[in-house]
Order: structure tokens, then sequence, then C-alpha cells
């Protein structure tokens, strides 16, 4: 323990690993308030799809930057980074311990390390770039940046698109930028963390049961709500995991089994990507906890925590 710096506590891992479950028992045995790491879950539009707390969860602790956000109003990782500090010091001046809960990596990694000062980039490449198919914008960036080309699925639009615009509006690199960061608090803080990376299997099926539960508990009805907004099928809110598999549902284009068997999938997809981030990318002293958490098993990850019985 480090006695001059203010104590946080970070849960994290894939989808589906028992991260919610675990921190609402450290707040409680810690008098803690949760803040949300997660993507999906800081938009109002999506609490069954996204997992959200229920209201029996919210009655057990305090939870910060849930649905909190509007789908229309794009959350970046700097965006939440600048709430979650507020609401980390908001829970120090109250006497609570901060723990940080999700699986969105880069929202955690940025809060702690800070943010690369890239400038704003001229709209005029934005919108080139944003008007090129990814196959286009992946050729481009091989040229400009092959070793982020290298690293980068091709298919991923939404990198591939950052990585290329970064380069042609500021003539650096997003990975030349991101050696340079500002504005983390890792060095300011009392760090305790826990990384949930059960069996693959026993994830994938709890990952399965949970997308098919959520169709049954409204979130075909949630996803029909949020496209009726009409909004840019572009923004994160369209893109999350269950979206556009529903969608295809709504719009005739799957039947109902077919959408569900997509959405089971693209979730342990996601999972998996979660899971080999989680496994490599943070400091090799944060914990990482494998085997499956169920209820004989929270005390050991919480000791790991630093939280008594």
């Amino acid at each position: 323990m480090v006695k001059d710096k203010p104590p946080v506590a970070v849960i994290a891992g894939p989808t589906a690993s028992g991260k919610s479950e675990l921190a609402l028992r450290l707040a409680e045995k810690a008098n803690g308030a949760i803040i949300n790491a997660d993507s999906a879950q800081i938009y109002r539009d999506l609490p069954i799809l996204s997992a959200a707390p229920s209201p029996l969860d919210m009655a057990r602790a305090s939870h910060r930057l849930y649905g909190v956000r509007d789908g229309a109003d794009a959350c970046s990782a700097a965006d939440w980074a600048t709430m979650a500090r507020k609401e980390i010091d908001r829970a120090h001046a109250n006497g609570q311990l901060p723990i940080l809960v999700g699986g969105t990596g880069l929202y955690i990694r940025t809060l702690l390390d800070g943010i690369a000062p890239v400038p704003p980039i001229d709209p005029a490449v934005r919108a080139a770039v944003r008007a090129a198919s990814v196959a286009e914008n992946h050729a481009a960036l091989t040229l400009l940046d092959p070793v982020a080309a290298q690293r980068l699925n091709p298919g991923d639009t939404t990198r591939v698109a950052r990585a290329l615009e970064v380069v042609r509006s500021t003539g650096r690199t997003l990975a030349d930028w991101q050696s340079e960061t500002t504005g983390g608090i890792g060095d300011e803080i009392d760090l305790s963390a826990a990384i949930l990376i059960p069996p693959r299997p026993w994830l994938n099926a709890r990952c399965d049961q949970r997308f098919a539960a959520m169709v049954y508990d409204g979130a075909v009805e949630e996803v029909a709500t949020l496209l009726d907004r009409g909004l840019d099928p572009d923004l994160p809110v369209m893109r999350a995991i269950g979206v556009p598999e529903l969608a295809a549902f709504l719009n005739g284009e799957a039947t109902q089994a077919q959408a569900i068997a997509s959405g089971q999938l693209a979730t342990r997809r996601y999972a998996k990507r979660q899971y080999t981030w989680f496994a490599h990318q943070p400091p090799e002293d944060w914990p990482r906890y494998d085997r499956p958490l169920d209820r004989d098993r929270y005390d050991e990850v919480l000791a790991m925590l630093g939280a008594t019985r």
C-alpha cells in the first residue's frame, strides 16, 4: 500500500466474466463506489443489451457513469477519462473506494496512462477518409504507416480510419503521438487490480446464455427504439454488440433464431478480443484470475484486491 496516495480499485476483463458481481461484493465490503468503464454501458439507450446494472444492483451500492450519455453523443476514451476522474475525486471526497469496472481496456489505459496530444484532425482529411472504404484506407495506411497497417485488423473500420486520418492530418503516426501521453492518474493513486480471464469454454457458454436471455428480456424492443431514432450508423451505440444482429431481425433480413446465433457469435468474438487484450496488455504485476468465478471463489479475488472478509 502507498499510504500517501488515495486508493483506487480496478476490476477488468472480458464480457460475462463476472466483473459486476465481484464489484458489488467489493463495494459492500469496502464502502465502494462502482464507476463504469464499459463503452456500451455509458449509453442510456442499451441497458439490456449492454448488461447494465439492475435496480437491485443499484440499491446494493453506489454506481456512477452508467447510462449517462445519449447514443447520439459519441463518448471517446478521453471523454470518459475526464468524467471518471471527476467521479474518482467525488468518491474520495465522500470517503469511498472508487472501483473502476469494465471491459474497455482503452478507457482504463487512457485514464491511468494519459492521452496522446493529437491535434484536431483537418475536417477535409476526416471527410475523405470516412468517404473511402476500409480496404482503400488500409491500403493507404500501408504506405503511410506500415507498422500500424500490419498491427491492425484490415477490416477494423474505426481504428484503420483513425490511424490514417492522424498521419495524413499531422504528418506523424498515431504511435508517435501516443509516446507523448499526458494527463494520466496512474502515478497519483494507490492502485489495486484484478483481471478476470476465466477458461474460454466457461466464458463462451456464459456469453451464449446471456445474449439469449437479453433477447427474451426485451433487447429486441430496445434495438427497435434505437433504430426509430434514425441515428448515424457509424455511431458507437449503433455498432454495439447485438445491435446490428437484432436490427437484421427487425428488418426482416434474419429470423429471430438466426439473429440470436449471430449475436452470440459476435459476443464470443468480442470476448475473445477482450481476453487477449487483458491477458497481455495490462502491467505484469496486475493479478490475473484464470478460474471460473462462481460463488465459492469471490473471496479469492477479493483477497487479491486487498478486501477482507
